[in-house]
């Protein structure tokens, strides 16, 4: 899709001689080849990737605002609510492109075969159950599936997935964020769903040695119908066979469920060159100009309406995914630093799964470090002038 943009804005853009080169890089030299290259000859001038990262580069002063490429007909187009998450303070530093929504997915075969038929909705549904119904199916899996086979996935090797973790520590009630945006665990609500995890741990309900897997690890054993209840997206999804695939959203107190959506757009950086940065600038704004390349977003959700409209019958559980917007809740309340804040999270789940923290503990050390990286990203914060 990139490629193919790159060539066509390049054959009719008149006010340079302009090469669109794509890189696509892994998670692990993403710091290489963003930060790591700036005021260098091959700096990126265009970044496209999931919002969950590319926020944090905003507060490096370097990615430009796009509201002079924005036009009326983008505004009343693109989704009002993932635009304010493409701002701050006012100005828009991404543009959206299309939304992924994170759920649970179970194995229905495994339900039936351990008697919950019960428990098993539509084909296509996207279900909630109740903290109650959670403790029924899970002490369920426990004591009817063979040996080397889990009930749910849990991890904590590493800061990837950590947002499904993050996820579960809501199911008591607790808010995550204070109204400042800061973490806020430290309370009787999310020392209960720490203390749910860990005594989860104990009943067997997670894989054994979660403490030392990753989220992959737990894809894999789902894959192998070792593990009874996964993670998924929308993008992921669409390749699972329905007729084997349930899908849930985490749990919560009130029994809706909550999921989580990371949003992929893209944002322009300023490397000194006027002319690269003018023509970056017009290369987004072509692409968002050109309904065959905004099909591209049917993937996911698409943040634009018309597009919406017009691959409606493309979009892989559309109704489902919409209905469930509702439940969604926000994993990052927009703070500078993520990278930071994933840096230390992750440790203290590793730490309650040990027994090495109490909940109560972990509670605490999960509030003071994180607030801490979210402290040193506002600190160092600062915006292209």
């Amino acid at each position: 899709m990139l490629v193919q943009a790159g060539k066509d804005f390049a054959a009719q853009y008149t006010e340079a001689e302009v090469t669109v080169n794509v890189v696509k890089f892994g998670y692990t030299e993403e710091d290489e080849y963003i930060t790591g290259c700036f005021d260098k000859k091959d700096a990126a001038d265009i970044l496209f990737e999931g919002y969950f990262n590319m926020a944090g580069y905003i507060h490096t002063g370097r990615v430009v605002p796009l509201d002079d490429i924005i036009t009326d007909k983008m505004k009343n187009d693109l989704d009002s609510t993932v635009m304010k998450m493409s701002q701050v303070n006012g100005k828009t530093y991404m543009l959206p492109f299309y939304s992924l929504q994170n759920t649970l997915c179970f194995n229905r075969k495994i339900f039936r075969k351990c008697g919950l038929d019960k428990y098993i909705g539509k084909e296509g549904e996207i279900q909630s159950w109740s903290l109650k119904d959670w403790e029924i199916i899970l002490s369920t899996l426990k004591r009817k599936l063979p040996e080397m086979s889990y009930p749910m996935l849990m991890y904590a090797k590493n800061d990837q997935g950590d947002t499904h973790i993050m996820t579960l520590l809501r199911s008591q009630g607790s808010k995550f964020f204070d109204k400042k945006g800061r973490f806020h665990v430290n309370t009787k609500e999310g020392v209960a769903a720490l203390e749910w995890i860990v005594d989860s741990y104990k009943k067997g309900y997670f894989p054994e040695g979660c403490e030392n897997l990753e989220i992959n690890d737990c894809n894999n054993l789902f894959l192998n119908n070792q593990l009874a209840i996964d993670q998924t997206n929308s993008a992921t999804a669409i390749n699972m066979d329905l007729k084997t695939t349930g899908f849930v959203n985490f749990p919560s107190k009130n029994g809706k469920g909550y999921n989580t959506s990371f949003v992929t757009g893209f944002e322009v950086f300023d490397n000194g060159d006027k002319t690269k940065l003018k023509a970056a600038k017009e290369f987004v704004k072509y692409f968002y100009s050109n309904d065959e390349l905004m099909d591209y977003a049917q993937i996911g959700l698409p943040s634009s309406a018309a597009t919406t409209k017009r691959v409606s019958d493309h979009i892989f559980m559309q109704k489902a995914y919409n209905d469930n917007i509702s439940n969604t809740v926000d994993f990052t309340a927009n703070n500078p630093n993520w990278r930071g804040v994933r840096d230390v999270f992750y440790k203290h789940i590793h730490k309650l799964l040990t027994g090495e923290e109490s909940p109560k503990a972990a509670a605490k050390a999960i509030d003071t470090d994180c607030n801490a990286a979210i402290e040193e990203g506002w600190k160092n914060s600062k915006l292209h002038k």
